[in-house]
């Protein structure tokens, strides 16, 4: 085991990873409109490019994260940083969908590649206080990052063009691989080389595929006809194969017995329903453009509250956890983002008034989730083994990606569902729609409380 003591240097690489993700792979949301006249292609398969980025690294991260804890996880941050840029230049250059959506591909499996393989860097070569610091600045990348995406992205489109997003992660990703190359690798070099476990890695995505799609296209298809019913029973047929292929299998893909950790179970959960929360901002930003007459920048604009939220709270949050344990912090995060949506759902208000409800929800979510990162990212990956950091931080990662897309699924199916029964019930319909963002902070909130210790565990 080397000696090495990880620098600003390999954070600032590893945060550029993080970014060409959250940040640069999710601001194509705000170039949707001219995305779709330019190519010429219809919005249903725009959205699927939007989306589809979080669905391959949700079904894969957990893949990842383990292999990296085989292959080591200097290497897999380096093919994620390639991969990033072969995917944003299929996206650049698309002439139409089939190099748009591969190129999306792409950087989902790019995200899936870095996130586990940083965290589980950190975990490896910062100690001590060294390590929260070092998490609250990947956190900030993380989650700051997907709060920043529209602002950003409006900025971008309007000022450059569409095609700019994905040019613009090129040179940010070239810098990453510069700043991480030289690192010394991390692996597992305890016991024998373990065989890669490929039923699991099968069963486990074809399984989480299915239940996306019976999500995102169950009230297409109809909840009851017969591709939903027989999704439906495909998930739960491979995620039962699954668990007994992990249960029996020496060397799994899923460690299950992380599971045994009250405090990761927290940590999973929360981050999951949390990430569904920040599904309202697809649901708020096309309402204020179509409804309340916003332009695609000035609507990033209301989400620089959250910005400069998130930014000036997320180290408060780790601040607080070495005071009083990951609880406190996280039961904050968790009740003030709840509460900031709540402000978003209020519909019924004038523009003005609306727009003010707007701005100071989405700063009280940012402050939330400022304080709900580090000490969750922490309670998941910081006292995971060695051994087993990757496969830790893939699944809570996981949780993350799949969080975003099942909430974007969920908060959209009811939003056109009320829709649909009354075009005139815009106002309604972007209520009911951010309204179930408010509901999975409150569960989140719930799993925080009854889960995680009330002291802090060394």
């Amino acid at each position: 085991m080397t000696n090495y003591k990880g620098n600003d240097r390999l954070l600032f690489g590893m945060i550029l990873g993080v970014a060409t993700y959250w940040l640069f792979a999710s601001a194509i949301t705000a170039g949707v409109p001219p995305l779709t006249n330019d190519l010429g292609i219809s919005s249903s398969i725009v959205s699927t490019a939007v989306s589809i980025t979080a669905l391959i690294c949700g079904v894969s991260i957990v893949t990842a994260g383990s292999i990296a804890d085989r292959i080591g996880r200097v290497k897999m941050t380096q093919i994620g940083f390639v991969l990033s840029i072969i995917g944003s230049i299929l996206c650049a250059t698309a002439q139409g969908s089939i190099f748009l959506i591969l190129g999306r591909v792409i950087q989902g499996l790019s995200g899936a590649f870095i996130m586990p393989s940083t965290l589980a860097l950190i975990n490896a070569y910062y100690k001590d206080e060294a390590r929260p610091r070092a998490l609250s600045f990947w956190s900030l990348a993380s989650w700051g990052g997907s709060g920043v995406a529209n602002f950003f992205g409006g900025a971008v489109v309007s000022a450059l063009g569409w095609r700019w997003l994905f040019w613009l992660t090129v040179p940010v990703a070239l810098l990453g691989m510069f700043l991480i190359n030289g690192t010394p690798e991390s692996k597992v070099t305890i016991g024998e080389k373990r065989r890669i476990d490929y039923f699991g890695i099968i069963t486990l995505v074809l399984s989480l595929l299915s239940l996306n799609l019976v999500v995102t296209r169950g009230r297409q298809l109809g909840w009851t006809s017969p591709i939903i019913l027989s999704l439906i029973v495909a998930f739960v047929i491979l995620f039962s194969i699954f668990l007994i292929i992990e249960r029996r299998n020496k060397a799994p893909l899923v460690d299950l017995s992380l599971f045994s950790s009250k405090g990761y179970n927290a940590a999973v959960i929360s981050n999951f329903l949390l990430n569904m929360c920040a599904g309202c901002l697809f649901i708020l930003m096309p309402y204020v453009q179509t409804t309340r007459g916003l332009s695609s920048f000035q609507s990033g604009l209301l989400t620089i509250s959250y910005l400069v939220a998130i930014v000036s709270t997320i180290r408060v949050g780790e601040k607080v956890m070495l005071r009083t344990g990951a609880r406190l912090p996280m039961a904050i995060g968790t009740l003030m983002a709840a509460s900031g949506i709540f402000l978003m759902t209020l519909t019924f208000l004038p523009n003005v008034a609306y727009f003010t409800a707007v701005v100071v929800g989405l700063a009280i979510m940012g402050t939330g989730f400022g304080f709900y990162a580090t000490p969750s990212t922490n309670t998941a990956v910081g006292n995971a083994p060695a051994e087993k950091a990757g496969s830790a931080s893939g699944i809570y990662k996981m949780a993350s990606s799949l969080g975003g897309s099942f909430g974007v699924a969920i908060s959209g199916a009811v939003s056109t569902a009320i829709i649909m029964s009354d075009k005139t019930a815009q106002n309604l319909s972007a209520g009911w729609g951010l309204g179930v963002s408010v509901i999975a902070g409150t569960i989140s909130l719930m799993a925080v409380l009854s889960l995680v210790p009330k002291k802090q565990q060394k």
